[in-house]
């Protein structure tokens, strides 16, 4: 497919969506595309979403011979584009005891721009904050917002966790509202609160939830270590894409 320039290359005017792929079945594919239209809704961009999702399965039916059984599907739509990629789950594999460190962002998330809370084509910020995480040492880094709250991850959701119940900041200190996010608030009663960094020390636990990971334990953030991880490892396994085959 050949890409046409518009506004979604030279500005970011657009949005995307990545989705789990288990044996060739998008995951939680209605609740992906339902947040994309949205977004595109935002945009003001036109979007045939029936004829999008057609084109999806047709791309997977005829890609079937390609993917792993463990894949990340990526569709982007700007003004002139719908694109549509596979890779592999970078996910996948992973040791069941896998738990990672996390660290605080040094950029602020901006709770009053409406684009925080949209799956946009201008996620460079996040990228380069998550690779500059990385050569730090550590799987994840975390914003706070302008006043100082936990909002989210790079590309993750943050949930913390004290006696055994769930625990994550609101939307409305400024986040992707994730998929995986509102399934764990709807399933498992998690309760917002805003959560401050002076606060997590109160906490049992952390973990990070996004559409890849499922569920992802973290052994710190900052300086602060968690001395538990049993809450998150028992959802890890409720939580996984592949938990979740056919399509929801």
């Amino acid at each position: 497919m050949r890409l046409r320039m518009d506004e979604g290359y030279y500005f970011g005017i657009g949005a995307f969506e990545t989705m789990a792929l288990e044996d060739g079945e998008p995951v939680f594919f209605d609740r992906h595309m339902d947040r994309l239209e949205e977004a595109v809704k935002y945009f003001e961009i036109f979007f045939e979403r029936k004829t999008a999702e057609k084109m999806v399965w047709e791309y997977l039916d005829r890609n079937k011979e390609k993917l792993s059984g463990h894949d990340a599907l990526k569709t982007a739509v700007s003004e002139k584009n719908f694109v549509i990629s596979v890779r592999p789950n970078p996910y996948a594999g992973k040791e069941p005891d896998t738990k990672i460190r996390t660290a605080y962002s040094g950029i602020r998330r901006n709770e009053t721009s409406p684009l925080t809370y949209y799956k946009t084509l201008n996620y460079a910020e996040n990228l380069m904050e998550k690779r500059k995480a990385a050569q730090q040492g550590f799987g994840e880094a975390v914003f706070l917002n302008g006043k100082g709250e936990i909002t989210e991850g790079t590309v993750s959701n943050v949930f913390f966790v004290k006696g055994g119940k769930l625990y994550t900041p609101p939307v409305s200190c400024g986040m992707l509202p994730g998929i995986m996010r509102a399934y764990i608030c709807r399933s498992f009663q998690a309760e917002e609160t805003v959560i401050r960094p002076e606060d997590i020390e109160m906490y049992d636990e952390m973990f990070l939830t996004n559409s890849l990971m499922g569920v992802m334990p973290v052994e710190s953030l900052g300086e602060h270590r968690f001395h538990s991880v049993k809450t998150a490892k028992r959802l890890r396994s409720r939580c996984s894409p592949g938990h979740f085959q056919p399509a929801l």
